[in-house]
């Protein structure tokens, strides 16, 4: 499957133009926009492998890929938001702590917020793992559904993020992302070269990835395409 998911988008015609215009848009993301229409490509990636269909979407009618990218989108920021939120006022208060401490020349104040401080980095880094690992999930029912409320749906997403089809997927796609900056950043040797091809493996590489969640979202949920129509028969994980 991860040879299948890393040759996925050159099994498309004109997948060099689709190349092209995802890395494009990747390096662009720090405008935000271009980022929205990126995770619109990536829920329709999601969509079609779901569904059993390994055809490579291709970049049009741009104003459904921005209502999905900004959903999916939403649905990032809020997973992201809150476990950081959480995690940054624990680490706050315990930096408030020591400086209190040491002004006051408190050793147990200050060992506390040392203690406290540990704990907080150790809850932003896990909380953040667990963003990571929720938020593709939540993208993909939110992909099958249309609805951005189906991307918190716990009760849905439960089954899906416990099972071991999941994990491995969702495994095989962070090792495909990080290989993808590890080689972006050996090429960092020369300037700018590594920044710029960045951009296309880092979104062939999201692209592999997403294509292994979709599938392992299909057959958790067990979602077929029927041929020759649009009809969709799906059953819920028991």
């Amino acid at each position: 499957m991860i040879n299948d998911s890393l040759n996925y988008l050159r099994t498309s015609e004109n997948w060099v133009r689709t190349l092209l215009v995802g890395g494009i848009l990747t390096l662009l993301g720090f405008l935000v926009v271009p980022a929205v229409f990126v995770l619109g490509y990536i829920v329709r990636v999601i969509r079609a492998t779901m569904h059993g269909d390994d055809a490579v979407p291709a970049f049009d009618d741009w104003g459904e890929l921005g209502m999905d990218g900004l959903k999916a989108a939403v649905i990032t920021f809020v997973y992201g938001f809150v476990p950081t939120a959480l995690a940054g006022l624990l680490v706050g208060g315990s930096i408030m702590t020591i400086v209190v401490g040491g002004n006051g020349n408190s050793g147990g104040l200050v060992a506390l917020g040392g203690i406290a401080l540990f704990v907080g980095v150790l809850a932003m880094f896990a909380l953040g793992l667990f963003a990571m690992y929720v938020v593709p999930a939540a993208i993909a029912n939110f992909a099958e559904t249309g609805e951005l409320g189906a991307g918190f749906r716990v009760g849905e997403l439960r089954p899906v993020l416990t099972s071991g089809k999941y994990f491995t997927a969702w495994v095989s796609g962070l090792a495909i992302i990080v290989a993808g900056s590890i080689v972006s950043g050996l090429l960092n040797v020369v300037p700018f070269l590594g920044v710029v091809v960045g951009g296309f493996v880092g979104f062939y590489a999201a692209v592999a990835a997403y294509y292994l969640v979709g599938h392992a979202w299909g057959d958790l949920r067990e979602i077929e395409m029927h041929e020759g129509g649009e009809t969709i028969d799906e059953r819920p994980v028991v």
